[in-house]
């Protein structure tokens, strides 16, 4: 777990759409790997190859992601660990357990690990994330954060039965113009896949925090079950590259739409 990378990778693009990719890092400082129980280091809630899914899908796109495991800190949680779904079983600012309810630590996390690791993690993440919406924004009068997600397609501890191939998150429409979240759903719909609009997951706090229509600033979460791309949902969660170009083509399609409706969503 040495050679650690920076904790933000941007790549800059000149158009108006900005890829979030919070969950996709792997990496773990050597006291944090060493703290993870032997269940915790098999990483399981990762949102394995994401980051590949997307890759070169929209030319022109900004890409923002964390290269830190979300068992490090969860950039998609709120910085005062805020639940985003209240009464329902989920994961918070620094796991506990993971996505089956099962603990993952050796040794807890303290409270004064756990604001060294928003300084050093999760407030770099976003402070990234924050500039580029804004440079985004000042280069095109909107910017269009689409957060780019994926997780496990059964996981009773935090939901019932088999989650849709496409779930879409607008904070029950707030986030975003009514045009974002009905062009990613066409284009859902389309693929004869199953779909959802703010089911289970309607966008986790990146979604939430930035997602200002009224400001410009348009923000959307995708969250895909992991059975459209993987070969298994269990390790060593390889990619299964026939489901991934089955799965690119509707996404770049849902891209595109964004891209091509920024013009019309200007504040």
């Amino acid at each position: 777990m040495t050679g650690a990378p920076h904790p933000v990778e941007v790549a800059q693009g000149d158009g108006p759409v900005i890829l979030g990719l919070p969950h996709t890092g792997t990496h773990l400082p050597d006291d944090i790997f060493a703290a993870l129980n032997d269940r915790g280091r098999v990483l399981a809630d990762t949102d394995w190859h994401i980051h590949e899914l997307y890759a070169d899908l929209l030319p022109g796109a900004t890409t923002v992601r964390a290269t830190f495991h979300r068992y490090v800190i969860d950039a998609n949680r709120g910085p005062e660990d805020e639940s985003l779904y209240p009464g329902q079983n989920t994961t918070g600012l620094v796991p506990v357990t993971d996505f089956d309810g099962e603990p993952i630590w050796q040794t807890l996390p303290t409270p004064e690990a756990v604001a060294d690791r928003l300084s050093r993690f999760h407030a770099l993440y976003h402070a990234a994330l924050a500039a580029e919406i804004e440079r985004v924004r000042a280069r095109h009068g909107v910017a269009i954060l689409y957060d780019c997600h994926s997780i496990r397609s059964v996981i009773p501890f935090l939901f019932d039965g088999v989650l849709p191939d496409f779930n879409i998150g607008t904070a029950n429409g707030t986030s975003c113009a009514p045009a974002i979240e009905a062009a990613a759903q066409e284009v859902a719909a389309a693929t004869g896949r199953t779909h959802v609009v703010n089911g289970r997951f309607k966008g986790g706090w990146t979604t939430r925090h930035y997602g200002r229509p009224q400001d410009g600033v348009h923000a959307i979460q995708m969250e895909l079950a992991q059975s459209t791309h993987l070969a298994t949902e269990t390790p060593p969660f390889h990619l299964d590259p026939a489901k991934a170009d089955r799965m690119r083509r509707p996404l770049g399609e849902i891209l595109q739409r964004l891209a091509d409706l920024a013009p019309t969503l200007k504040a």
